[in-house]
């Protein structure tokens, strides 16, 4: 099924109501480095903190305010979200989006809406098995500046450095205003593998970034086809073929009735 067919079911729309420029802005990854890299691998949390080093990308300290020292990471934009949202709340929200799975290493970090820059995003990261494996899942939630640029979570660009892995993917696409998403937003796919030694399966990293155009909130899945370890080394072992929730599944979680109060805190 095309993915609007099957998202607008997924999200109970018919075709029709979807925005028809919703295959356009494809492209590249923005590259390492960036501040959509950082916030990325906030979403997946502790749990990845190996891998993503594996990886090349940047993360403060474990789910801290610090930043690494010399390191080239843009500052991410931030505004001022509207309420505090608590770890547990985080960490609560992300159980309910796979009603029946059995959950383990549980966490969450609550942000700090008096320092939106300090490095405190509120994220929530578990790991899930739905009875198709165990997979390391995480989401955080922020608020962007207004207006919208070229940043986190906003583009593929064209080119990064460096090259992108075969199989590395990114596709940006737009959905419609509507009553779960005022103003319309921009919900952004990549796909990325962990680098690994040759000759073994290399665990892969689904991002889902949705941001809403009128308000800056912005919310981004991380999934794992690994529950880890994700330290001292190891590389990730792959545990299924695919994720908890294909990209349409992952929309309609983040879009629905579900995440919508944490959409609501941030924006």
């Amino acid at each position: 099924m095309p993915f609007e067919a099957d998202l607008a079911h997924a999200l109970g729309r018919t075709t029709d109501s979807l925005d028809p420029d919703l295959s356009a802005l494809v492209g590249g990854a923005v590259e390492r480095g960036r501040s959509r890299r950082r916030r990325r691998n906030l979403g997946a949390g502790a749990a990845a903190c190996a891998a993503i080093a594996v990886a090349g990308l940047v993360i403060p300290g474990v789910l801290s305010a610090a930043r690494p020292g010399g390191s080239d990471m843009e500052t991410v934009a931030l505004a001022t979200p509207r309420s505090a949202i608590t770890g547990t709340q985080m960490s609560e929200t992300l159980k309910k989006t796979f009603p029946g799975g059995r959950f383990s290493q549980v966490t969450g970090q609550s942000n700090n809406p008096s320092d939106p820059s300090g490095g405190y995003v509120a994220n929530g990261e578990l790991v899930v098995d739905d009875g198709h494996g165990a997979a390391s899942v995480g989401v955080s939630a922020v608020r962007l500046k207004l207006p919208l640029g070229d940043g986190d979570g906003l583009s593929c660009e064209r080119a990064r450095t460096p090259a992108r892995a075969k199989g590395d993917t990114c596709e940006l696409k737009k959905l419609p205003s509507g009553p779960a998403l005022p103003g319309g937003a921009l919900v952004m796919f990549e796909e990325t593998a962990d680098r690994h030694p040759a000759g073994t399966e290399p665990a892969h990293r689904w991002t889902v970034t949705l941001t809403l155009k009128k308000t800056g909130a912005q919310l981004q899945m991380v999934q794992w086809n690994s529950a880890g370890p994700f330290d001292g080394g190891h590389t990730p072992t792959p545990t299924r073929p695919a994720p908890p929730l294909s990209e349409e599944q992952a929309v309609a979680a983040l879009t629905g009735a579900v995440w919508s109060p944490i959409l609501g805190a941030v924006a």
